[in-house]
């Protein structure tokens, strides 16, 4: 066995039903699939049951404990040599495995040989436009989005859970995920790095991910990647970057901007939209470009909410940890315990 596709599902079972039947399309079929049930009170062992005589899947079921340590708990059960990490909310094209093996077959007599890897994401035309939306302000240059594997990236190139992949051993070796609630991918990316191993870009093994559905639930996630960024500095001194400044900048900035026109509104109305022209600006640039690369005024429009909310949450998120674990000085699991996994 080559692969061993590790799913920790929690709630979703309508997600791992398209999931699994995007794998029933693979063109390359030399895999298994562990579905690691953390604790859901929407079980999916139904829709599992339906792929059980089509794929080489195996279903388990335990106790909450957050994604990373499903994963492990997966990987322990795993008999693949590689570990292909994803999120339940992923779909994949039919030869995304067969790009996987491509990658890994010419690269395998180089001197380094790949051990860990990844690949970007992208967003289905079945997408609703919000997700769509969504998808664009994590993908796009204007928002950051660069950073996260896409092929113009403003950083080193660190694999996400949502299209990540190890060999085995090495994942022994380094211990699998930590505990940590968010940003723990980010962390093992970290730690492979550090022992000595370079992750590559697979740019061909793209998946469909879905993401979040709503601004709220959106907001929440980029939130919390911000709070996780702070922890990862502290785990990890010096890979804060300049490029992880840049969303709490703008939020100050956003703030700053609204704040003297606000202030000025009433003493030079003439002179107060001024200050707004800066912001209805990238609101511009945002629309054209999501709208250009979309296909779609609508979903163009909803861009413009949806990269406020991706730079504007992270940049909350990342001011409240700083605050209380630079400031105050807490500790990363008192500091946000209804965050992290203990």
């Amino acid at each position: 066995m080559k692969y061993s596709i590790i799913v920790p599902v929690y709630n979703r079972p309508d997600e791992v039903d398209e999931l699994l039947e995007s794998l029933c399309s693979q063109s390359l079929k030399d895999f298994e699939v562990i579905i690691v049930e953390d604790g859901s009170q929407k079980p999916c062992k139904d829709v599992c049951d339906k792929y059980a005589s089509i794929l080489s899947l195996y279903y388990y079921n335990k106790e909450n404990s957050g994604p990373g340590q499903s994963r492990n708990y997966g990987v322990e059960r795993a008999q693949g040599e590689y570990m292909l990490i994803l999120d339940s909310d992923v779909v994949l094209p039919p030869d995304y495995l067969a790009a996987v093996d491509s990658e890994l077959t010419a690269n395998s007599q180089e001197p380094n040989a790949i051990v860990a890897f990844g690949g970007p994401d992208a967003a289905h035309p079945s997408f609703t436009p919000i997700q769509k939306a969504i998808s664009y302000s994590m993908t796009s240059f204007f928002t950051t989005g660069g950073i996260r594997g896409g092929k113009a990236k403003l950083d080193k190139f660190y694999p996400r859970s949502f299209n990540m992949g190890i060999r085995r051993d090495v994942y022994l070796e380094l211990g699998g995920f930590s505990k940590m609630r968010f940003g723990e991918d980010i962390d093992f990316s970290y730690r492979i790095v550090e022992a000595g191993y370079k992750p590559r870009l697979f740019p061909e093994a793209w998946v469909w991910h879905k993401r979040r559905t709503d601004f709220r639930k959106f907001f929440r996630q980029v939130y919390n990647s911000g709070i996780a960024r702070i922890n990862l500095e502290k785990r990890h001194p010096g890979t804060l970057k300049l490029v992880h400044l840049l969303p709490t900048v703008f939020t100050l900035g956003v703030i700053g901007l609204i704040g003297c026109w606000l202030l000025t509104l009433g003493l030079w109305p003439c002179m107060s939209w001024l200050f707004l022209i800066p912001l209805l600006l990238y609101c511009f640039i945002i629309f054209v470009d999501s709208s250009l690369k979309n296909k779609s005024l609508w979903v163009g429009l909803l861009s413009i909410p949806a990269a406020f909310v991706q730079l504007m949450g992270y940049g909350f998120g990342f001011l409240e940890s700083w605050w209380k674990r630079c400031v105050l000085k807490q500790d990363e699991f008192t500091a946000f315990e209804k965050n992290f996994y203990k």
